[in-house]
């Protein structure tokens, strides 16, 4: 079974949700928040695989949520819902620790498959996405942080992390270093380990703030 925290300060949106997920015998809906900030309590006490976090909510806004569930050591993969494309709050929240995003009129498979490859581990959003989102808002990206310590990482670690961050998937990656697709996948996870990221799209967001990777615009 996969856990599952709907948030959003909308009934209609979370009774939406909790039907179309309730139909299928995997997911079990353990809570349903209506701000922020009872999101961060029901991620504690529920210890859900995935959150669906809408953006805006009162008080305490999704991005906020995002940040604290996690810095509580929460292990739930959170799915961002907005209303728009492209949305600089959608940036703010992977930043925070998202794993990927979804606009709100997504199609009923399109939620199942999504909570399924958060749950699964892997971020929603393929490489080349993450990349133009980074491109669009170079500017919301700036961060006061130093860049990510890459020292640990070996010399072809920090080529596939460089790739990665590029928009290459796997299976891309394999063949422009003339390796085994595993073989990528046991560089990537080495990576994320060292760098103690949760998935690719952190890994996006590490290369660029290390400056292996730079705005298009740039």
């Amino acid at each position: 079974m996969i856990k599952v925290l709907l948030c959003d300060d909308q009934a209609l949106v979370r009774s939406g949700f909790r039907m179309i997920l309730e139909a299928r015998e995997e997911f079990e809906i353990v809570g349903e928040a209506e701000d922020g900030r009872q999101a961060v309590e029901l991620a504690a006490v529920t210890s859900p695989d995935v959150i669906l976090m809408d953006v805006r909510m009162p008080g305490l806004d999704g991005i906020e949520a995002t940040s604290a569930i996690l810095a509580n050591g929460s292990g739930a993969r959170i799915l961002i819902l907005t209303t728009f494309d492209l949305d600089e709050y959608v940036v703010r929240a992977i930043r925070a620790g998202a794993s990927g995003f979804l606009l709100k009129d997504v199609r009923p498979p399109q939620l199942v498959d999504a909570i399924r490859v958060i749950a699964g581990g892997d971020a929603l959003l393929a490489p080349a996405v993450t990349r133009r989102l980074l491109d669009r808002f170079a500017s919301v990206l700036s961060d006061p942080r130093p860049p990510a310590a890459l020292d640990q990482l070996t010399g072809r670690e920090r080529e596939i992390l460089q790739l990665v961050a590029e928009g290459l998937s796997n299976s891309e990656i394999a063949q422009r270093l003339v390796v085994g697709e595993s073989t990528v996948k046991t560089h990537v996870s080495s990576i994320l380990r060292k760098l103690r990221l949760r998935d690719r799209v952190q890994a996006v967001i590490a290369a660029y703030d290390a400056g292996l990777v730079r705005p298009r615009s740039a």
